[in-house]
């Protein structure tokens, strides 16, 4: 990968809503050649999409918690993720080294609705819980150091907007 293709995928997770002609202007290239970059990074599968960071607080779902999740029965099938995907409350689902098999990130309205969140999943993938509630979020959504192709070291982030 370029560096030029670095710069700009730092750059898109850093402001997934920048302009073309900001990015332009911030590599150095003509608002095309940008454009043209952009779209193959898309196409390659390496931005495979833009989202909006919410306000879980805005939206009433103040509370997150990490939950790991292990088989009841280690010879079932490894299906947790399947069974699990109906509910709406699991933000992320992410398969694990340990004593765990995946831990879930879930956000929920209350220390009740977490409680019936628990004894969903139990239910649903047939998993013993763990639960860790998070007290705060000091960072989150940090833009990747792009590592140049090869190198050990990852690339310094442009510096931040003024």
């Amino acid at each position: 990968m370029e560096e030029i293709d670095r710069q700009i995928i730092t750059l898109l997770a850093r402001d997934g809503r920048m302009s073309f002609t900001d990015l332009a202007r911030e590599t150095g290239l003509s608002v095309s050649a940008v454009h043209q970059r952009v779209r193959r990074l898309e196409k390659r599968g390496v931005v495979r999409g833009y989202a909006a960071i919410i306000d879980y607080d805005a939206i009433a779902l103040p509370m997150t918690a990490f939950v790991s999740i292990k088989p009841i029965d280690p010879a079932a099938p490894d299906d947790a993720p399947e069974r699990l995907a109906h509910l709406t409350a699991i933000e992320a689902c992410h398969s694990v080294a340990g004593d765990e098999s995946y831990i879930l990130k879930v956000r929920v309205a209350t220390p009740l609705a977490l409680e019936e969140l628990l004894q969903h999943i139990r239910a649903s993938a047939n998993v013993s819980t763990r639960t860790t509630v998070v007290l705060s979020t000091p960072y989150e959504h940090r833009p990747p150091e792009v590592a140049a192709d090869g190198a050990d070291e990852p690339m310094p982030s442009p510096a931040p907007p003024s």
